[in-house]
């Protein structure tokens, strides 16, 4: 997409040491396991291991609100934290809370209930603890830790593929694509652009043109339009526009409506809100992906970072061009491309921001290969145009797991398909000047 910006790659992640909770009984203890790491040339991994000054100070910031007193409280881990870290921090928090005067008690008991989450980013280690105090509004405190410096997330092959399949080309502009229609490969498609919505037939290996759905729109398209086309319920397609929504007739012949609109584009399709969906291995209640949309700004290209229905504590983000989303056991992480060229990655509890070197689309698939969900993302490949990967999201660390995917240019927009497995991407040919549309589909590798 025009007009994003692209910033370096993150080189470093992080693979800690962990540390036996039964060590922490003496602080004597500490300091000589501390000269084991050094003599066995671990002592990077034994200072990142060392938690002593966070749960201090995470302690201090929550007794600040609170006071003395009785407690309820719950701590998740969902950083790359293993379980005997996890479990030394919790008993460090509880042993240094304690000592300021906090009682742990049954919720029933509490004057006050704190949520610890063990969060993280690609620098730093980051927990937040979120106070509440009867029916007043929720406190926020969290501190951060930085990562152990020259540990690297490696992989030494993409386990999964990611194949590109052409679906249409045209010289107008390209907003999205919607297959109606497949057998093995699509018998009819709908191609949205700025002035109508073409229907086309596969007939004898030929694509031949059904109906052309003019748009009206009153007042003139921003300079680097994008539109969204979802296949309905009751009738056979929404079109999405800058201010504008249109809806076709449930019969034939079909007709296009359109009218000015402010409505909340979707950030989820159908397929993949709605219900409970088993991913996930913890063996525990699966968290729900919900519907979720945003407004879309309608002199401009991107939207404004309020949403429908708040992420936790979130109901408004930074300006952001796309969105995806990925669910783990026990919450979902939402990714936004913000229009400064930073990823937000929000569940509910913080918002971390992140550089990871993508472009300004990206989007959610949900698939019978590797860990079930992956984000597309675009990445800039220079003069030859830009280029697709996968993505999967162990512990908050992007981790490729295809091969890049090249274009003949630049990627213009993509956008899950309404079935939710495979996703539709567009770019303009830098040859030719066309649009041209793909289908991205997962394939895993035996």
């Amino acid at each position: 997409m025009g007009g994003a910006v692209y910033n370096s790659a993150i080189l470093h992640s992080s693979n800690l040491q962990v540390v036996n909770p039964a060590l922490r009984a003496a602080s004597g203890v500490r300091v000589v396991l501390q000269i084991s790491f050094l003599i066995l040339g671990f002592s990077v991994a034994a200072q990142a291991a060392d938690w002593n000054g966070p749960e201090q100070q995470l302690a201090r910031k929550i007794i600040a609100v609170t006071g003395p007193g009785a407690v309820a409280w719950t701590l998740e881990n969902r950083s790359s934290l293993g379980k005997r870290d996890s479990d030394v921090v919790s008993n460090g928090l509880r042993a240094a809370l304690e000592t300021l005067g906090i009682r742990f008690v049954k919720p029933e008991e509490a004057a006050a209930s704190v949520a610890i989450v063990l969060s993280e980013n690609p620098n730093a280690y980051v927990w937040v603890a979120e106070i509440q105090q009867g029916a007043g509004d929720a406190a926020v405190v969290m501190v951060s830790t930085p990562r152990a410096e020259g540990s690297v997330v490696t992989h030494d092959s993409v386990p999964l593929t990611l194949r590109k399949i052409a679906l249409w080309a045209q010289e107008d502009r390209i907003l999205d694509v919607a297959v109606l229609e497949e057998n093995v490969t699509p018998t009819q498609i709908a191609v949205l652009d700025p002035e109508k919505v073409a229907l086309y037939r596969l007939r004898g290996g030929k694509w031949e043109q059904e109906q052309s759905l003019e748009l009206s729109h009153a007042r003139p398209w921003p300079r680097d339009i994008r539109g969204r086309l979802l296949p309905a319920k009751d009738h056979l397609l929404d079109a999405y526009l800058p201010g504008v929504q249109c809806h076709s007739s449930a019969g034939m012949p079909l007709t296009m409506s359109c009218h000015d609109s402010d409505d909340p584009w979707p950030l989820v399709v159908r397929s993949l809100s709605g219900g409970t969906l088993n991913f996930g291995a913890s063996g525990g209640v699966p968290p729900q992906v919900t519907p979720m949309g945003s407004f879309f700004a309608p002199t401009r290209n991107f939207f404004t970072g309020a949403l429908t229905r708040g992420l936790g504590k979130f109901t408004t983000i930074p300006k952001f061009y796309s969105a995806a989303f990925i669910p783990q056991d026990k919450y979902v992480l939402w990714l936004f491309a913000a229009v400064d060229g930073q990823v937000h990655m929000v569940d509910g509890m913080s918002d971390l921001t992140v550089r990871l070197g993508w472009g300004s689309d990206l989007t959610s698939v949900k698939t019978s290969c590797g860990a079930g969900w992956q984000v597309l993302a675009t990445n800039t490949a220079g003069q030859a145009g830009d280029s697709v990967r996968a993505f999967e999201f162990p512990d908050r660390t992007a981790v490729p797991v295809s091969a890049a995917v090249d274009f003949p240019g630049e990627v213009t927009a993509l956008w899950t398909e309404a079935k939710g497995d495979t996703a539709v991407a567009v770019a303009r040919n830098q040859e030719t000047g066309n649009y041209e549309a793909f289908r991205l589909a997962v394939a895993c590798n035996q």
